[in-house]
């Protein structure tokens, strides 16, 4: 090592050179940290689990901390992956860096018990070497799949005949078949399977492993963390066309909500925001799709970056965090605030619950205070509804004439009815509050009925996902599940199985040019089968 600073190369060729080097040799470093977490993470797990066995059960905690060391395992495992594959791409981009390749435990071969389904891979008909066609067959070489058919398991084994050449003695043989995840030896449908299982029904890798081994294919946690990392990589490229097509809307609806987020000893609550692209209430031809992001707090600097580069009307709740969204001079444009009135209805309809009110008196509980203010307020909102429950589906003309003609009137007297029952209340009072609410942000709740284009769903909001979170294992896990929860939620809105989309997807896009990532979003993917169906 020498005395002073390494010198730097003068040239621009030299020095891309080296960031390049440097990059790699830092996605190697990451990766060698996020394998040793894991490991770490694993031991903790046998000890727990041995110490378990040795003394017996001691206590329902001792569970608790199994269960909390195994979802933390589970994300250590799948964030290493993906670690492991970025040090991978960016050792591929020099010669001077090796590749970072995890040590994983050996994995135990397939039972035997389970059906084989020979696939035999076509070989060679002439020599690579020298072209000619005497060629004898030495053997083969097998590659095994590990796949799942519902309620049934099979191995799909893809046979390789190897060939010799009798001219040269040169050995000629088909490729082998690809997996999904490099070194990968889950089958699509498979990865589909426990993809939709974790994300879209909400089963930890444990639980999954668990029921795996009763149907006698016993496959670790670690392995399938690990494939869930593998699968992240794989469908991020998509995920990124499906934000773009989503912040490239008019307008969007944005809302968030907490998810229980696991910490040493306790139970941080991070929040997850989603953004949904929906015109189909006004007879919109883009696709609707939803973008998820997991941030650990809620503060106001996230959905700023969410949305830095997105110009259009934006409905959501009024949330203070929002606000820098609406300044003038924006360098990416402007924003225009479209407020939502199921957000402003809810506190007026807590007070005005005649159905809650029963069923307290039914359970022999002391009914609340039913407030006539508030159940006028909801008569009146819930007539703007009616209204907008009628056009949905209508082109914007038409829409923004009956606004004109029926709902101007009504929120007008609205507005006028408000301000003298406001004036009359004390300042604590809690339809005061309510009515507060909207009159100080009136401008943004009454911009549906000039704009025959604004949020079409500025009368009913969004709340997506709020009893679709169980927990997120670490920030990297909350990540993870928001991507993966984009891709499920956007493939339901477009009436697309998510677990039939996610095998098929898997099992293409590798070998899909990135120039026509598009054809695999679900709205495309839906066309796409629905000709091949129809052509069948």
């Amino acid at each position: 090592m020498g005395d002073g600073p390494e010198k730097l190369p003068e040239h621009i060729e030299a020095l891309q050179v080296a960031l390049l080097a440097t990059r790699a040799e830092l996605a190697s470093v990451r990766a060698q940290q996020s394998d040793d977490h894991a490991l770490i993470a694993h031991l903790k797990l046998q000890i727990e689990k041995l110490n378990r066995d040795r003394y017996g059960p001691r206590s329902e905690r001792t569970a608790r901390l199994l269960d909390q060391l195994e979802l933390t395992l589970e994300e250590l495992e799948a964030s290493a992956t993906e670690d492991e594959l970025a040090a991978e791409m960016a050792a591929a981009r020099t010669t001077k860096v090796a590749s970072f390749t995890r040590k994983r435990p050996s994995r135990q071969p397939f039972p035997d018990h389970l059906p084989r389904e020979r696939v035999l891979v076509p070989g060679p008909v002439t020599c690579a070497c020298c072209g000619g066609s005497r060629l004898s067959k030495l053997g083969e070489d097998i590659t095994e799949t590990l796949e799942v058919i519902p309620k049934s398991w099979k191995v799909i084994q893809h046979v390789r005949e190897k060939f010799s050449c009798r001219d040269c003695e040169k050995i000629s043989q088909a490729p082998a078949p690809f997996h999904v995840i490099p070194r990968g030896w889950a089958g699509p449908s498979l990865l589909a399977m426990v993809l939709f299982e974790k994300f879209g029904q909400h089963q930890p890798l444990n639980r999954q492993a668990e029921r795996y081994a009763k149907e006698g294919v016993p496959i670790s946690l670690s392995t399938l963390a690990d494939q869930v990392g593998g699968c992240t990589v794989a469908l991020t490229p998509l995920f990124r066309r499906l934000e773009a097509h989503v912040l490239s809307a008019e307008r969007l609806h944005g809302d968030d909500t907490t998810v229980p987020v696991l910490a040493k000893g306790k139970t941080d609550t991070g929040r997850i925001w989603v953004y949904v692209r929906d015109d189909k209430t006004f007879g919109g031809q883009a696709p609707p799709a939803a973008v998820l992001y997991y941030s650990r707090d809620r503060a106001g600097e996230h959905p700023q970056a969410h949305l830095a580069g997105y110009s259009g009307i934006f409905q959501a709740d009024a949330y203070g965090g929002y606000g820098k969204l609406y300044e003038v001079g924006r360098n990416a444009g402007p924003i225009l605030e479209a407020a939502c009135w199921v957000h402003a209805r809810r506190p007026f309809f807590v007070m005005a619950d005649l159905a809650e009110n029963a069923r307290r008196k039914v359970q022999g509980k002391k009914p609340a205070v039913i407030s006539p203010l508030a159940l006028e307020a909801v008569r009146r909102i819930d007539a703007l509804f009616e209204i907008e429950r009628g056009i949905n589906g209508e082109t914007p003309e038409r829409r923004r004439a009956v606004r004109q003609e029926r709902s101007v009137p009504l929120v007008a007297d609205l507005k006028v009815w408000m301000r003298v029952q406001r004036a009359k209340l004390s300042r604590r009072n809690d339809v005061a509050k309510a009515m507060d609410y909207m009159l100080k942000r009136w401008d943004a709740f009454t911009r549906f009925l000039d704009d025959g284009n604004a949020a079409e769903r500025a009368l009913r909001g969004i709340a997506l996902g709020r009893k679709s979170w169980l927990f997120c294992g670490s920030d990297r896990g909350g990540d993870r599940a928001a991507m993966m929860y984009s891709l499920i939620v956007t493939a339901k809105m477009n009436d697309v199985d998510p677990q039939a989309w996610l095998a098929d997807v898997l099992a293409r896009i590798a070998a899909h040019p990135v120039q026509r990532l598009d054809e695999l979003l679900p709205w495309n993917w839906r066309d796409r089968n629905k000709h091949v169906n129809q052509a069948a």
